[in-house]
């Protein structure tokens, strides 16, 4: 089903978030369209460092990097999340694929005015490795995987689609 190299963000996102949201979109289950919190993810994202240019690596599309190779990622949430971690190395190692010798990832969170540095080190390489890997793995699964408790889905997008009975 799904490749390595088509692997992007929002699939290591969704992996970390709940492998069974990853498994429905990977499967076209798209209803974030839908979400009031995407929508203002969108928005804090627009209106973050509107000055900076997203770069595009394909299945991967980043906020901005800079003079220093510095992966730059604006969140909408208030907190680090280890997503949000996992994202920003999955971006450092598809820099370093195409050649970009990418320092780290450095996390934005505008709502609390805080910052996150996250330094790209071998070990974080070989676990952006294992997270493709996961997400092969999720796609290639006959069966969703299980719901998460009910109180880990506040937010999400997919959370009607799932709790629908």
């Amino acid at each position: 089903m799904i490749q390595a190299d088509d692997v992007g963000g929002v699939h290591i996102k969704y992996l970390y978030h709940c492998p069974r949201q990853l498994w429905l979109y990977l499967r076209g289950v798209r209803p974030e369209h839908l979400s009031g919190a995407v929508q203002l993810g969108e928005a804090v994202h627009e209106t973050s460092y509107a000055r900076r240019s997203p770069v595009d690596l394909g299945a991967a599309k980043l906020d901005f990097i800079d003079g220093q190779h510095w992966v730059h990622e604006v969140k909408s949430s208030a907190r680090p999340t280890p997503a949000d971690q996992a994202q920003g190395r999955h971006y450092c190692y598809r820099l370093v694929q195409i050649g970009v010798d990418a320092k780290g990832a450095v996390l934005h969170y505008p709502k609390t005015r805080r910052t996150q540095r996250n330094p790209y080190t071998p070990e974080a390489a070989a676990q952006a490795q294992a997270d493709i890997a996961e997400v092969i793995g999720v796609g290639a699964a006959a069966t969703s995987p299980d719901r998460l408790a009910r109180s880990a889905c506040r937010g999400c997008s997919f959370a009607d689609y799932c709790w629908t009975e």
